[in-house]
């Protein structure tokens, strides 16, 4: 099946933002160069033979509201070689920041893989925004490309709801989505921030975050969570356990990652406690005589909760 297009494509978003731009047809004229409009371009700013224009690669900043934050090294390095193959096919979307330089307003992955395949200058189209636009078209970009991880998208409709003082329906409206799929995502923000933080690195999906909102009780959502990622729960055991624990239950995990739990049951058991207790992964390897313990944390934040309950009471 297709896969359904945004209400809202960033071509669309691009064309009709009521502000002023630079194009091929408002610099070049039938004889070619039209000098007049060649002297209005900023500094860095090349009119080429074919009408279109490009820029210094060197003179482009980071648009400062770019809602993405990772970047795969191995999809930017395919990207560069396609690009010294192909060069840029789609123009990066810019803005004049003064001083010579300009924000990348949509295509920042393009630059950074033209950068890597050693490109000196890069198509470009010169726009002016206002600074919620500037979140607006990086964000729609990112949507339709699939760029975001979860928190990145989430972080970036609330921005633009606090900027645009916009409700959850305008906010969908504006990025082409269901008012539902915007306030999942939102709820995402009331995660702790090791969960968050795990669910970035892909420690746990969006459907294990759905579950852990589900649960009521704070210290029951913390078991849940050392459940999920230290027994590698699927989606569903997870709702499954979480209904449990909001029915004031204390069941153990349905199933245990093989490669992680010990073979002795006793082991096992003592190691669910410790996940139960520490609310994180943890490993037992060795026996009940010697053997070695990890326990995963995923922030200084999560680090200090730890010591904080393995130290109890001892810490002064």
């Amino acid at each position: 099946m297709a896969k359904p297009r945004l209400g809202r494509g960033l071509d669309a978003l691009l064309a009709d933002n009521g502000t002023s731009h630079f194009s091929s047809t408002e610099v070049t004229s039938e004889e070619g160069f039209s000098g007049a409009n060649r002297r209005d371009l900023p500094e860095g700013i090349h009119l080429e033979e074919d009408g279109s224009l490009s820029l210094d690669i060197s003179r482009l900043i980071p648009n400062p509201h770019q809602p993405r934050v990772e970047f795969e090294e191995e999809a930017l390095t395919e990207l560069s070689q396609s690009i010294k193959e192909h060069g840029v096919i789609q123009p990066v979307t810019i803005e004049d920041a003064g001083d010579g330089q300009f924000y990348i307003i949509a295509g920042e992955r393009r630059t950074r893989a033209a950068k890597l395949a050693g490109l000196t200058k890069i198509p470009v189209q010169l726009k002016k925004y206002s600074e919620e636009k500037k979140l607006e078209v990086a964000l729609i970009e990112n949507i339709q490309r699939e760029d975001l991880n979860p928190i990145e998208e989430a972080l970036a409709y609330n921005k633009l709801m606090e900027m645009g003082q916009l409700s959850q329906e305008e906010l969908a409206r504006r990025v082409g989505k269901n008012r539902s799929t915007v306030a999942n995502a939102l709820r995402l923000l009331k995660l702790p921030e090791d969960m968050q933080s795990a669910l970035i690195n892909g420690e746990i999906t969006a459907g294990h975050a759905r579950a852990l909102l589900s649960v009521n009780d704070v210290s029951d959502q913390r078991i849940l969570f050392g459940r999920i990622v230290g027994s590698s729960l699927s989606v569903r055991d997870a709702e499954q356990q979480a209904a449990e624990l909001n029915k004031g239950g204390r069941i153990s995990t349905t199933k245990s990652s093989k490669k992680e739990s010990p073979t002795d049951p006793d082991l096992q058991y003592i190691q669910q406690q410790f996940i139960d207790i520490l609310g994180t992964k943890v490993s037992i390897k060795g026996s009940l005589e010697k053997g070695s313990i990890s326990i995963d944390y995923y922030s200084k934040d999560d680090l200090d909760r730890l010591y904080s309950i393995i130290a109890g009471n001892n810490t002064q």
